[in-house]
């Protein structure tokens, strides 16, 4: 079974996405960019799905680019879901190496649909 690793600091969001996908999916949630790194790195999940505004030292754009600039975790899929909209946003997602960008609220079949592509 593909892994996805959830992080975003919002238990709300983590739970739903969890419930949506475990079906398929073998889910692990964190809640804040610094322990994404590390269940990177411990798990070696197929797929992030990062939130960019969570407290603590990083954010997710930070976190993003700091798994894409590594060896062996770059070839990770991230997708960045924020309530972070703008262009600019955006943009700096993917300057990072972000795989794909999906704005909340989002649709739970759009936010499937995108895994999917990725991972099956």
């Amino acid at each position: 079974m593909k892994k996805i690793l959830v992080v975003d600091d919002s238990k709300k969001i983590r739970d739903l996405i969890s419930v949506m996908l475990e079906d398929s999916y073998e889910i692990t949630n964190v809640d804040s960019a610094e322990k994404a790194i590390e269940a990177v790195k411990k798990d070696e999940p197929d797929l992030v799905l990062m939130d960019i505004m969570m407290p603590g030292k990083l954010n997710g754009v930070e976190a993003t680019k700091i798994l894409k600039n590594s060896p062996t975790t770059k070839s990770i899929t991230i997708i960045l879901l924020t309530a972070k909209g703008q262009k600019i946003d955006i943009e700096e997602g993917r300057k990072v190496g972000a795989d794909a960008y999906i704005v909340k609220p989002f649709s739970l079949a759009v936010l499937r649909e995108r895994i999917h592509e990725f991972i099956g």
